[in-house]
């Protein structure tokens, strides 16, 4: 995709980015990603409560230590996952953003077929797997080599934009027809999955990203259909 494709269909996500639609599937998937957080940290602190703190009633100061530490690292773990997690709720609603881009930008092309629910369990699946062990490469490499948000954008870059791409094309075509779409523009998937890995590196920001994604790459797949057409 050239850069006037790119920041063409960038620009044309944007305009719709905030649009009701929109804001409908981000409040479900932040309310069911912090309703999930909540029920974890119930069913943790349950769990303490019962088997570990009667085993250390004796032992007090062990028994604060490790409620401190559990504390502090279920936070850290939710600041890390908050975003991937977030990005698998809204996969279940990644059809209705598509239907409002192809509704409001291309109405004249056939239209797309959502998909079922194995493949949207399986794509929303890899997709928070595979952007959590890039996230924990990036982390060690960035801890050990300096070089993490490079790794971050290439990785990242590279995952989003096939996951995301997948997502777009299924709706059109059979697997075998997006596989090879995926090998001939192969370049064009992965520059548009650099742009969201920018959104997906902001903070706060990056609870967009499932939509901003969702959207762009149908713009992506839309360009590449009509040049392969």
């Amino acid at each position: 995709m050239s850069e006037s494709g790119l920041f063409g269909a960038i620009s044309k996500t944007l305009s719709q980015l905030f649009s009701p639609p929109f804001r409908s599937v981000l409040w479900k998937s932040i309310g069911l990603t912090i309703a999930l957080f909540i029920g974890f940290w119930v069913v943790l602190q349950a769990s303490y409560d019962t088997f570990l703190a009667p085993m250390l009633i004796d032992y007090s100061w062990i028994s604060t230590m490790l409620a401190w530490l559990l504390g502090a690292g279920l936070i850290l773990g939710m600041g890390f996952l908050v975003a991937p997690v977030s990005s698998v709720f809204a996969g279940v609603f990644l059809d209705e953003i598509a239907d409002e881009v192809e509704q409001l930008h291309y109405s004249d092309d056939p239209k797309g077929k959502p998909l079922n629910l194995a493949q949207s369990i399986g794509i929303t699946g890899r997709f928070f797997g595979l952007v959590v062990l890039g996230n924990l490469i990036a982390l060690m490499l960035v801890l050990f080599l300096g070089l993490g948000v490079l790794i971050f954008f290439l990785l990242n870059g590279y995952l989003l934009g096939r996951e995301y791409f997948q997502f777009a094309a299924l709706r059109h075509h059979s697997p075998e027809d997006v596989t090879q779409m995926q090998k001939r523009f192969g370049s064009e998937i992965f520059f548009a999955g650099l742009a969201i890995a920018v959104v997906l590196l902001i903070p706060i920001v990056n609870f967009l990203t499932p939509l901003f994604a969702g959207a762009l790459m149908v713009h992506v797949y839309k360009r590449i259909a009509h040049k392969s057409a």
